[in-house]
């Protein structure tokens, strides 16, 4: 007999959601997965309409940018994927949100992804959405992997060339208001 966590894995379907795209989903097997450096995914979710869905975006916002890279831009990113949760039965007032990424990957370069945090973070204030935990920030890009039916998040930190990392794992429980728990690992060099 196969023990239950490798029968839970082979049930799972991973979707990858790559920079400018958005995935939505209410099944349990499904993943939603993405590598992020200074680039910001939203994970957000309507617990009772058991829908959630993740984006991943580059940028903050272009000037008046529009065409087939649009979806690059935190702003277009983020109402694709609130109005695709919406027309599946979610309903704003119950979105939760949890923010990942926006890492400073070199101190040679524009800290995008401080822009795109701050954006991000005045975006959903204005929307009126929940913020719950998450991961922003840092000098380390992410592997993320988020369950939409659950709201269940697993975090890998990556390597970085620039520093160490110091072997841990935390798992932190969100509160209780059904956000799903958040999984933070940090692996050996």
């Amino acid at each position: 007999m196969m023990p239950a966590h490798v029968r839970e894995r082979s049930r799972q379907r991973i979707l990858h959601v790559i920079q400018g795209e958005f995935r939505i989903s209410r099944d349990v097997n499904v993943v939603l997965a993405t590598t992020l450096g200074s680039c910001v995914a939203a994970c957000l979710r309507d617990a009772i309409a058991g829908v959630g869905g993740m984006n991943h975006f580059l940028l903050p916002q272009g000037d008046g940018f529009e065409g087939p890279f649009a979806q690059r831009y935190g702003a277009y990113a983020m109402e694709l994927l609130i109005n695709a949760l919406l027309r599946s039965g979610a309903r704003r007032e119950r979105l939760e949100v949890k923010l990942f990424g926006g890492a400073r990957l070199s101190d040679s370069l524009p800290d995008v992804g401080a822009q795109n945090i701050v954006f991000a973070e005045r975006f959903l204030e204005r929307e009126g959405i929940a913020l719950g935990r998450g991961c922003v920030g840092g000098r380390h890009a992410r592997r993320l992997q988020f369950w939409p039916a659950t709201g269940r998040v697993r975090q890998l930190t990556l390597p970085s060339a620039d520093h160490d990392i110091i072997g841990r794992e935390a798992i932190v429980h969100a509160p209780r208001r059904d956000l799903g728990r958040v999984e933070f690992f940090d692996e050996e060099t």
